[in-house]
């Protein structure tokens, strides 16, 4: 298979995944805020809500789960930590400015075929 070939069929397994995870989310009782945020400081794959705690999700679609875990580097939860800081200053994003300094939490989604997705809550703190 060429390169180019490969790299869409991986961003288009990634962009199902991210779906997939947000569909998973609502399912569990989340408001989706957003998907596939985006601002200069970089790109948060889903961002949801429940009850007073704003969940900042990573999704993470590999072959195996071994290299899930593996993909998610200290520098990649900086950038995602620092998005959650411009996105909470975002008055466009409807739902984030409720009450005076709300739960932040960092989690991620796994998603593997023929598997369901695992959700891994508060998976690193800043």
């Amino acid at each position: 298979m060429p390169k180019a070939d490969k790299r869409i069929k991986s961003y288009r397994f990634g962009i199902h995944a991210e779906k997939m995870a947000a569909w998973y989310l609502r399912a569990k009782g989340y408001t989706v805020i957003a998907e596939r945020y985006r601002n200069v400081m970089g790109e948060i794959d889903v961002l949801a809500m429940r009850r007073n705690t704003i969940v900042a999700v990573e999704v993470k679609a590999r072959a195996t789960m071994q290299a899930c875990a593996e993909s998610i580097t200290p520098h990649k939860q900086g950038r995602i930590e620092r998005t959650m800081q411009a996105a909470l200053a975002d008055k466009k994003i409807t739902g984030l400015a409720r009450g005076k300094g709300p739960n932040i939490r960092f989690d991620v989604i796994w998603i593997t075929p023929w598997r369901m997705p695992i959700h891994i809550k508060d998976a690193w703190r800043p």
